[in-house]
């Protein structure tokens, strides 16, 4: 009965949010307790629905992150074989996540490594790509992932970084938000340095490639 009961229980966690948006995410909660007592924090995070958000967000989320989004079904199997022969040979490690394992991990999990929340994030993936079409997963991930310390989703991020609401985003603006997400923390979207520079400009590039947000056409909705 055990497995009955944790199948139920996971699935009432994500099927609501096929329609229903998430006030918060396990990785918003996470923030916020560490931010308490720390002078100054205050976290930020505005839910925006997909017209809100400007077409140049999500193609750019797609090329920085997850080319093959409107096509896998939770996973990049090459990504992640990719990934594995470049940790193999050493320097700064490379994951092989998609969009939808994302969404899983911050919505519902904790950070870090170990074989127990990686067969949970597995398993919430595949229950996320059963029950959302593509375009919501995609919603969702631009308005809980974190552009900066405490700045979660598309709006905040659009406020705080370039004065302007989320759907008045530029390409370029937009790139510079995907290059960010490696480590937000870190890196600032509004005074990009080399690194973020470079990566920016590799994202437009693969975003023209893609053909644009014309890309998202059609599949972003698709699924389900």
């Amino acid at each position: 009965m055990l497995p009955v009961w944790f199948v139920l229980l996971t699935l009432l966690q994500v099927l609501p949010l096929r329609w229903i948006d998430p006030p918060t995410s396990a990785f918003m909660l996470a923030r916020q307790l560490e931010g308490i007592g720390d002078e100054g924090f205050r976290l930020r995070q505005q839910w925006r629905d997909w017209e809100e958000i400007s077409p140049q967000l999500p193609i750019a989320l797609v090329a920085a992150e997850d080319q093959k989004f409107p096509e896998h079904r939770g996973f990049d199997l090459e990504a992640i074989d990719r990934a594995l022969e470049h940790n193999a040979r050493g320097g700064r490690l490379r994951g092989g996540s998609t969009i939808s394992q994302q969404v899983a991990k911050n919505l519902y999990l904790w950070k870090g490594g170990g074989y127990f929340r990686k067969a949970l994030e597995a398993w919430y993936t595949l229950l996320i790509e059963l029950t959302w079409p593509k375009r919501r997963i995609l919603e969702v991930y631009a308005n809980i992932a974190e552009f900066g310390d405490g700045i979660y989703g598309a709006e905040a991020a659009a406020q705080a970084f370039f004065g302007k609401p989320a759907r008045a985003l530029t390409a370029a603006e937009s790139a510079r938000l995907a290059a960010v997400l490696p480590n937000p923390r870190r890196y600032d979207a509004a005074r990009p340095g080399p690194y973020v520079q470079r990566r920016a400009r590799w994202i437009q590039a693969q975003v023209r490639q893609l053909g644009g947000p014309a890309y998202l056409e059609g599949e972003s909705s698709a699924g389900g």
